[in-house]
Order: structure tokens, then C-alpha cells, then sequence
């Protein structure tokens, strides 16, 4: 069987139109040739395009027994750095749109989103619960840097006193500590960066326009510096490929001054785990066959395990004793504290009567 060649700087190797929701094929323009046609028979570079979407609302609820939050932001759909693994790929078939290629270059940005939740803060009867950022689409993903939504939602937040955790696997977080630092000073803001491996050559093809692991620990480093509590996110760990870094990313997050840390197995719901083996056939060729039986051995037979709970927990003796290493790294470095609670006690409406003079 021929592997197709991944494209440079995208995560994805291919770009399945066929989704859950849409079984007919779709008719190729201009942007979707540009995935077909290379010079010389060389992958084409990707376009980053980017759609504006104006949704009503931009809080979104959930009430899944194993989150620790019941309400987010996500000021994108889609994302640039192109994580393979990345859990979040299949939202784009809701679009219509592949959870390949397509999620990493046809992003959609929502603008309105700071002035909605201003919005949605202000209805009389609403109840303060931490906001998380970055629970399907990281928030510092490179676009942000021209779009500033996040910021304009910290802004936000801020005037409103309103508590708010972001995870993310950016450096650029850093931008924000002017408004980060302040309130975090009042129990109102905590931050987890994401560090699935310390190898820049593995960190390139799982995540490739995400920022290097060394920037990602200079950006906790300078959390921690500015008093905002930093949590490492040893996450996901894929067996066979980063689980061997478990012990070091802890202790680099240590040293950095991370606060705790936390680690999540890898997830293939859907239309991932396809896209994963595909990666692994271009990427780990003679790995592919272990890495699949230990993902299958951790989700009790399948490539995914889609229950409550479950999902985040790795079953059999591989997954046990990713636990048992994770937690005796965390133990060594003092990072096996509490997660982060955060103040709800502050939140007030600011008052628009100054606006009349």
C-alpha cells in the first residue's frame, strides 16, 4: 500500500471529504485543487483561510459528569497548529468539512464574541461559574495574533471580575499577562499549557505549527513568574511515542514553576482515528502495528472509548502503568497538588451610570 506523503507544516495527511453526516462527494473549486495539484508531484503548501462566523451566543454548556467545568468559550472553530491527534477534528464534519486538512486551514473566527459575552454576563439571574477557553480549539492558536479575540474575552472578563481558565499549547498566552496577572491576583485566572513531547522532531509532526516544547516552558516560566498559577498538561501521551517522556516533561514543567500538572491518554474519536493511522503510516512505519495494540489495550479493544469517564482513563497493565509513573513523577516534584479553585465571590455587573456624564 503506497503512503501518501504529509504535507510540510500540516498535521493531517490527507484530507477524507466523506464525513458521518455527508456520504456524496463534493465538488472541487479553486482552494480544494490547490490539496490535489503539486508541482513535480510535491505535496502543495496549504492556505490558511479564514471565515467569519456570527453566532447569537458564544457561552456553550455542557453537563458531562467527568468535566470539571459546565460552561466554555470558543472564539474558533477549527485549528492552525494541526495536532493529528487533536479530539476536536470531527466538529468540522458538522460544517460540512473534512476533519483532515480542512480543519487546520479552513478556520472560522467569531469577532462578536467579546461583545456577546458582555452580553450574556449582563442578563439579569446569571449565575457565575468559571469559564474555560480552549476546550475544542486552542484560543492562542496563530491566528490570534491578528484577531485578538481572546484578549477582547479577558478584557471582558476582567471588567466583569469573572473567573476564567485557558489551556493552551502557545507561548503566546504570555501577551496576556498584563491582563492575566492581575487577575489572577484575586483568584480569578489560572492557566494549563500542553506539552505532549520535549523532542522538537516529534513535536513537528504531531503539532506542526504549534509552538516549540522550549517555548512552551519559557511561556510557564513567565506565568509563574507573574504569580499566575500554571498548571503542565502532560497531554495526551501516545504510547510508544511520547510515554517514555512522562518522567521528563514533569520534571521540565517543575523547573519552570509550574503550580501542578495533570496527563490525559490520547483520544481517536471518530474521524481521528483514521487520520492517526494514516500519520503513523508516514511518520512511524514499523512502530504503527505497537502503537495501535497498545491504544486498543488502553480503550478496552476499540481505537476509541467513548463513555463518561472512561474516555479520559487508560484501561489494562500499559495504561496502569502510565498512571502509576505519572504519579510518582508528580510525587518527586511536588506537583501532585489540588486542581486550582477559583473565586466566584467577586463577579459584579459593572455599572454604566458613569456613561451618562
Amino acid at each position: 500500500m503506497s503512503v501518501r506523503p504529509p504535507i510540510a507544516g500540516r498535521g493531517a495527511p490527507a484530507n477524507p471529504l466523506s464525513t458521518r453526516f455527508d456520504d456524496h462527494a463534493r465538488i472541487d473549486d479553486g482552494d480544494w485543487l490547490d490539496d490535489q495539484q503539486g508541482i513535480d508531484g510535491a505535496p502543495p503548501k496549504l492556505r490558511t483561510q479564514v471565515t467569519v462566523e456570527r453566532p447569537r451566543t458564544v457561552i456553550t454548556r455542557n453537563t458531562s459528569p467527568d468535566i470539571p467545568f459546565d460552561r466554555s468559550i470558543n472564539a474558533y472553530r477549527g485549528c492552525e497548529h494541526g495536532c493529528v491527534y487533536c479530539f476536536a477534528r470531527p466538529s468540522h464534519a458538522y460544517l460540512n468539512l473534512s476533519p483532515g486538512l480542512d480543519f487546520e486551514s479552513k478556520l472560522y473566527a467569531k469577532p462578536d464574541a467579546p461583545a456577546l459575552l458582555r452580553k450574556e454576563l449582563s442578563r439579569r439571574g446569571y449565575e457565575c461559574r468559571p469559564i474555560a477557553l480552549g476546550t475544542n480549539t486552542d484560543p492562542y492558536q496563530p491566528i490570534e495574533a491578528t484577531w485578538k479575540i481572546t484578549r477582547g474575552l479577558l478584557e471582558v472578563l476582567g471588567e466583569f471580575r469573572h473567573p476564567v481558565t485557558i489551556t493552551t499549547k502557545s507561548n503566546r498566552v504570555t501577551r496576556d499577562i498584563d491582563l492575566l496577572a492581575p487577575m489572577a491576583a484575586d483568584g480569578l485566572a489560572a492557566v494549563a499549557i500542553s506539552v505532549t513531547s520535549l523532542d522538537p522532531a516529534t513535536a513537528r509532526t504531531l503539532e506542526p505549527r504549534a509552538p516549540a516544547p522550549h517555548r512552551r516552558l519559557d511561556a510557564i516560566r513567565q506565568l509563574s513568574a507573574a504569580g499566575i498559577p500554571v498548571w503542565i498538561s502532560v497531554s495526551p501521551v501516545i504510547p510508544a511515542i511520547t510515554d517514555h517522556e512522562i518522567e521528563a516533561i514533569v520534571a521540565a514543567g517543575a523547573e519552570a514553576g509550574a503550580t501542578g500538572a495533570f496527563s490525559l491518554p490520547v483520544r481517536l474519536p471518530h474521524e481521528v482515528a483514521p487520520l492517526f493511522r494514516d500519520w503513523l503510516a508516514a511518520h512511524h512505519p514499523y512502530r504503527a502495528a505497537r502503537v495501535m495494540h497498545h491504544i486498543s489495550e488502553m480503550r478496552g479493544g476499540r481505537d476509541n472509548d467513548p463513555r463518561f469517564f472512561g474516555r479520559f482513563q487508560a484501561q489494562g497493565a500499559f495504561g496502569a502503568l502510565m498512571r502509576t509513573r505519572f504519579a510518582k513523577a508528580v510525587a518527586k516534584h511536588g506537583l501532585d497538588t489540588a486542581r486550582f479553585v477559583l473565586n466566584c465571590d467577586l463577579f459584579a455587573v459593572p455599572s454604566r451610570q458613569l456613561a451618562l456624564f
